[in-house]
């Protein structure tokens, strides 16, 4: 591929890196495109670190439905990059490369503290999700991190709720259990997002209890079609309602959808039949 070692070595770099994106236990051959990739890599992390510095982070937020009420209970926060010349990038398309050079820590810990700091101002009483990466786990720290962000905003522990995903219970779960438990020691609520997706083990329900559980979106989209996905919906709320854990259903677009999940049994609805997250301000405007 080249005749200058450095490069040859950069090479096999790329193709490392994408042996261990694809899954690990694997190989991988370089090819031209990895380079390019890399080089849109290397671009994003340069904005990301300027992104961090120029403030060009913010949130959005999306209801959460109570099925008793059918008010509103929570927002989950979801983060947007408004970048000056690209416009407003969403976070599938920088969060992998903020994990990858451990930029996530910065923006993590920047979304939870903006989170807590708004939802602080709500005079509804409302309760607030953030999501947590699986990365963020593997730095000491972060029960510190979420008490200070507390502590600095002032939000009662009760109304902040931290949403991960199965993968943490999957890498060093022991340790990752335990931290999970001192973040409960400090009052708020955990939440398994995407459940039913990934490497879904009843085992983790028996070594931590998890305050909501939420059905991914795809089981959602799917169930009209779908017997397997209805199937997996009615499990995990005939599970969820037997250990008395509160059940979301996401990604919940029709009325038609919103009525099958209520007769199964789910305890919340988000989703854009219910409204599509805006920033703080549009949140603000919406409800007065």
């Amino acid at each position: 591929d080249h005749e200058s070692a450095q490069q040859l070595l950069g090479y096999a770099d790329m193709a490392l890196y994408e042996a261990k994106r694809n899954g690990r236990n694997r190989h991988e051959y370089f090819r031209p495109e990895l380079n390019d990739a890399a080089r849109t890599r290397r671009s994003i992390e340069t904005d990301l670190r300027t992104a961090l510095h120029m403030g060009q982070f913010q949130l959005h937020y999306q209801p959460i439905i109570d099925t008793r009420d059918k008010r509103i209970s929570g927002y989950e926060a979801l983060m947007r990059w408004e970048h000056p010349s690209k416009g407003t990038i969403m976070p599938m398309d920088f969060i992998p490369i903020a994990e990858d050079t451990g930029l996530i820590h910065e923006v993590g810990s920047r979304a939870l503290n903006l989170a807590c700091r708004e939802a602080a101002s709500w005079d509804t009483g409302q309760t607030v999700a953030v999501n947590l990466s699986p990365v963020q786990f593997k730095k000491p720290g972060l029960v510190d991190t979420v008490a200070l962000a507390l502590s600095d905003s002032g939000l009662e522990a009760h109304r902040l709720e931290l949403e991960i995903t199965e993968s943490v219970l999957l890498e060093n779960s022991e340790e990752n259990i335990r931290t999970l438990r001192a973040l409960k020691q400090l009052g708020v609520s955990i939440s398994l997002d995407d459940f039913g997706t990934g490497y879904s083990s009843l085992g983790y329900l028996r070594s931590f209890s998890f305050d909501r559980i939420k059905i991914d979106k795809s089981f959602v989209r799917d169930m009209g079609q779908s017997r397997e996905a209805l199937s997996i919906i009615r499990a995990i709320t005939g599970m969820s309602n037997s250990l008395q854990i509160k059940v979301t259903a996401e990604g919940v677009e029709t009325q038609e959808q919103q009525a099958q999940l209520e007769a199964e049994g789910c305890s919340h609805f988000q989703g854009y039949l219910f409204g599509y997250p805006v920033s703080a301000g549009q949140r603000r405007k919406d409800l007065d």
